[in-house]
């Protein structure tokens, strides 16, 4: 049995966002899923700034790299380097399957990296797998600490 988690998925594509929801929903297991358009909201987010000074603290974030106003690298390097966020497992989500990326996110201590599917049908397939694999199989660090 697994327990509903607290998602904020960090993507500026509509479709990718509304194919990401789908995929939870398909799975029924009723998460909550907070989305942010953009880096500087990520970091706004997640350090509880105006106007998200009431939201939860995520137990997962799935990144995108490619983000306006502050891309995905330099707020997964933000997150990694803050003692109070880098606990929080990161799976970097994103169309980009370029070698520097890859190691690069790594390198900056992303948890996972994943290749958008192009296909709609494995999209959901992978978002179903992550999500079963993080809320099934994965050991999240406890809700308390900072």
């Amino acid at each position: 049995m697994t327990i509903p988690i607290e998602i904020l998925l960090v993507e500026d594509s509509p479709s990718d966002v509304r194919l990401t929801q789908e995929a939870f929903e398909a799975a029924r297991i009723y998460n909550t899923i907070h989305i942010v358009q953009d880096g500087v909201s990520a970091l706004k987010f997640l350090q509880q700034k105006v106007p998200y000074e009431h939201v939860p603290r995520p137990d997962l974030i799935l990144l995108d790299l490619n983000l306006p106003k502050k891309d995905g690298r330099e707020v997964l390097k933000e997150i990694k380097s803050d003692s109070s966020l880098r606990q929080i497992p990161l799976v970097i989500l994103t169309t980009s399957s370029d070698e520097h990326d890859v190691l690069q996110s790594y390198d900056l201590h992303a948890n996972a990296y994943l290749v958008k599917p192009i296909d709609v049908k494995n999209f959901i397939n992978m978002i179903q797998s992550l999500e079963q694999f993080w809320l099934s199989f994965v050991k999240l660090p406890p809700k308390n600490f900072s």
